[in-house]
């Protein structure tokens, strides 16, 4: 099978992040999208919600659609959990699988500064996404396609400010989303 793998913090999981795995299934021709939710990310501050929460919402998030589904592979660490390590241990787990991973295109600039970057390139191929009219400066020695995507502004720090303020956030989420956020009183001052 041909897998997408698509890693983040997911602080809430947004349309975008559905947008951007639909896209790429199509696009690159994948069977399967797989959420990697982080339990520690190597990149946040400590005030990002609980990975626990995280990992239900990304659940409910892709509950609608077949071809995705949520890897809990991050949670069997708990220091932070870096792409590398996580795809060496997809491919020792799944030897006649190929996997790619999903990014933003705007991540390129610094894929070379990730974690044992020169080992991830060898490793894996990405999947950048981006906008119409965006630039893609691809590192030397990573294999990137080019994933195009409509034009559509939404970011979880987005959200989680509308939240605070007491905005809608409905159809930016999934439906089941917006409802654990409300339930569980989430990113409210």
């Amino acid at each position: 099978m041909k897998i997408g793998l698509m890693g983040g913090t997911f602080d809430p999981p947004h349309i975008g992040h559905l947008l951007i795995a639909e896209q790429a299934k199509e696009q690159l021709c994948l069977d399967a999208v797989w959420f990697l939710p982080a339990n520690v990310p190597p990149h946040k501050a400590a005030d990002v919600t609980s990975a626990a929460q995280r990992l239900q919402l990304v659940e409910a998030a892709v509950q609608a659609n077949a071809a995705f589904s949520v890897s809990t592979i991050e949670f069997e660490r708990q220091e932070k959990s870096y792409t590398l390590e996580t795809v060496l241990e997809l491919k020792k787990r799944y030897p006649t699988d190929e996997f790619v991973f999903l990014l933003g295109a705007d991540s390129l600039a610094s894929l070379d500064t990730w974690y044992q970057a020169d080992r991830l390139f060898e490793a894996v191929q990405f999947g950048a996404v981006a906008r119409p009219g965006s630039r893609y400066l691809i590192p030397a020695g990573a294999k990137v396609t080019a994933v195009d995507l409509p034009s559509l502004e939404v970011s979880s720090t987005d959200i989680r400010k509308r939240v605070a303020r007491g905005k809608s956030i409905r159809y930016l989420v999934p439906e089941a989303v917006r409802q654990l956020i409300e339930e569980w009183k989430l990113y409210v001052t």
